[in-house]
């Protein structure tokens, strides 16, 4: 068997360890891929955004099974070209990625199909937009609609700074084209909770929960990121709006707003088959939709995938076929996964890259996973090439131990200015604290 996983970061390190977990047998190759990965698979030097170059390379190769990681290629239609070929695909078509591609096109299909979400108006006039936030005053949350590499939303305390985010996206083009339609909509109360189905166009199978930070500093502080961290299995603690059984909220997720919104794309004629991500808010009324993505998460994959057991590659290769899944169900095996983002310094904004990483030989082990993002490999040698450079993965009987291993294997790496949290877990860790190279990961004061 031969399989291509499509993109660089460490959402396809982590694909590429699990599907080469699942068919040890298979030949893998990666484009472009990246350090870590070309340890486990054959990397190729075509980008992710070229499309043809993907459809030849899986052509010549006799591909079985192309994977594609980031969301840009399928927002631009790589599965209906490879589709247009004949080639097995598995991820959404470009009319189903919209609901990641346009927030516009998902905030109205949900609105249509009924589906619990924030209220909201979208805009494309900047007067219009400005004049709103003035009426509604703050908090309140400016998006831009378009691809935006998970940066896009502001949450606003003031109207001025709403006002600014408006300006910044509309006037000076923060975000390029992503920016000129923007979505402003209410600010939601309750706690975050990251949701990720396997859908092959009706049905949709759950995978394991996740909780993500996408804030740079601690205490969820300071501007969004990619993301800073996150862990898996999550749930929702007692105290927090809607604190059911995980299992039992799950189902009202799909029942509520996975199976409408399934519903609604395949009556538009873009049946929804891949990966599908529900960011999701727990309000004092529930499940909330804060946005949907058109893959699997970055870092959440980088906790999720290490604890499923269930054979992803065939679930996987029958959805690129246009069959359905039929029984399988994901399975995870005990315990649980942290995961802490090294981010390089200056990160979300401007920061130096070509800067040399070390990681010592031992670090890695079963319990310790060390996913590349932004790295490259420069005359032998590895160094930074992105903002988010490194995810290491803390495996563990429960999270407490998960966590103390991902911060104790962070503060092991090297690179100069290497920035991380040390409270990811705090919604179900509320002690967490660390210094670097600590071998106590956990104090006694709880974070604000």
């Amino acid at each position: 068997m031969k399989l291509l996983i499509v993109g660089s970061g460490g959402r396809e390190h982590a694909l590429t360890e699990k599907l080469g977990r699942d068919a040890p047998e298979a030949e893998i190759f990666a484009a472009p891929g990246n350090p870590g990965i070309a340890r486990i698979a054959r990397c190729v030097k075509i980008t992710s955004d070229d499309l043809p170059g993907l459809a030849d390379f899986a052509e010549a190769r006799s591909i079985d099974l192309t994977v594609v990681g980031p969301e840009a290629p399928l927002a631009a239609g790589v599965s209906d070209l490879f589709s247009s070929r004949g080639l097995a695909l598995f991820g959404p078509s470009r009319g189903a990625a919209r609901i990641e591609a346009s927030k516009a096109f998902a905030k109205r299909l949900m609105r249509d199909r009924g589906v619990p979400t924030a209220s909201f108006e979208t805009f494309t006039d900047h007067a219009a937009a400005r004049d709103y936030v003035a009426d509604r005053g703050a908090p309140i949350v400016v998006k831009a609609s378009g691809l935006a590499a998970g940066k896009g939303a502001i949450v606003c305390e003031t109207t001025e700074r709403a006002e600014t985010a408006v300006d910044a996206m509309m006037r000076d083009g923060r975000f390029g084209e992503a920016g000129q339609t923007v979505v402003i909509e209410e600010y939601m109360e309750g706690i975050e909770l990251s949701t990720f189905f396997l859908s092959d166009g009706e049905r949709a199978i759950p995978l394991p929960t996740s909780r993500d930070y996408k804030r740079i500093d601690e205490g969820d502080v300071g501007p969004n990121t990619g993301g800073m961290g996150a862990y898996s299995p999550a749930g929702v603690p007692p105290g927090f709006p809607h604190a059911v059984p995980t299992s039992e909220l799950i189902e009202e997720v799909r029942r509520r707003i996975i199976g409408p919104v399934l519903e609604g794309l395949a009556e538009i004629g873009s049946p929804y088959r891949g990966f599908l991500y529900a960011g999701l808010m727990i309000t004092e009324a529930g499940p909330k939709v804060i946005e949907f993505n058109c893959r699997l998460g970055d870092p959440e994959a980088q906790a999720v995938l290490p604890l499923m057991i269930s054979d992803l590659v065939q679930p996987m290769s029958a959805i690129a076929r246009g069959e359905p899944l039929e029984d399988w169900t994901a399975e995870a095996g005990p315990g649980a996964a942290l995961v802490t983002v090294l981010a390089s310094s200056g990160y979300p904004e401007s920061y130096e890259t070509g800067l040399p990483i070390r990681i010592p030989e031992t670090l890695e082990t079963d319990d310790v996973r060390i996913y590349h993002a932004g790295t490259a490999s420069r005359d032998g040698e590895l160094v930074t090439a992105g903002g988010r450079v490194l995810a290491v993965c803390g495996l563990g009987a429960d999270l407490a131990e998960a966590g103390l291993r991902s911060l104790e294997a962070a503060g092991r790496v090297a690179f100069e200015g290497a920035h991380w949290r040390r409270d990811i877990g705090w919604h179900e860790l509320p002690g967490i604290r660390a210094t670097t190279g600590a071998s106590e990961a956990l104090a006694e004061s709880p974070v604000p």
